[in-house]
């Protein structure tokens, strides 16, 4: 997301109009957000930082990584994995982004979600949601990727959907194999099951990922669980 100015300009033209037309520091915030594109302050907060976990997280990665990001519907894990792709393709790598669950559409608008023009990316970008998302599948559309591209799987329970497709075990042990060899970055994002109690954990972890099917999340190297904001990042051993 980019901004006119850095945030604390940005508040302190807040309080410069707060004084000179003599209207409360939430209204001038909100005024400011409105000249950004974005209706309330608060959102464009929220925003920013948003954009600063991803630069976090993505800092986290290696190539040959297999991550887990794992959240509850509507905790924004989507598009999170969408901002770790544009972090890497500021950072000059490349993005992927396979989807079972959104069209083109939707993932236009997600960058516009999150401040970002999706033609400044486009030859670094690429956006598939083929009824036929497989690891098979995957890694056939990837053999021209460069290393360190950044791969983002949309989602991890929906791969061994159609009955012809092989078991999730083993579909993701082939896409880390792949990515060992490619020495790419492939992000899973996960579904996270009821039995997850905000009133008792912060966030999510590796006992509350919904598995329909056997699947050893050893195979994967680290870990990132998303709720209300909150965001943990783990190494799995």
């Amino acid at each position: 997301m980019k901004l006119s100015a850095p945030i604390y300009r940005l508040k302190h033209q807040a309080r410069i109009l707060s004084r000179t037309e003599d209207i409360p520091l939430h209204e001038a915030l909100d005024r400011i957000a409105a000249k950004e594109g974005i209706p309330r302050w608060s959102l464009l907060a929220v925003r920013m930082s948003a954009a600063s976990t991803a630069r976090t997280l993505f800092a986290h990665f290696t190539p040959r990584d297999l991550v887990l990001l794992g959240a509850r519907p509507g905790h924004g894990k989507t598009q999170l994995s969408l901002e770790l792709t544009v972090e890497a393709m500021k950072s000059g790598r490349q993005g992927v982004f396979f989807t079972l669950e959104y069209s083109v559409t939707d993932i236009l608008n997600l960058f516009k979600t999150i401040g970002e023009d999706p033609a400044v990316f486009r030859n670094a970008f690429e956006f598939d949601a083929s009824d036929s998302i497989s690891a098979e599948y995957i890694m056939a559309r990837l053999t021209t990727v460069p290393p360190g591209t950044v791969v983002v799987i949309d989602y991890l329970q929906l791969l061994d959907q159609k009955r012809e497709n092989p078991e999730l075990v083993a579909q993701v042990s082939a896409l880390k194999t792949f990515a060992n060899e490619r020495s790419l970055v492939l992000v899973f994002i996960s579904q996270i099951d009821r039995s997850f109690d905000p009133s008792i954990e912060r966030c999510p972890g590796l006992n509350h990922v919904r598995l329909p099917n056997p699947l050893d999340l050893k195979l994967f190297n680290k870990a990132c669980f998303l709720h209300n904001g909150e965001l943990e990042v783990s190494a799995i051993s």
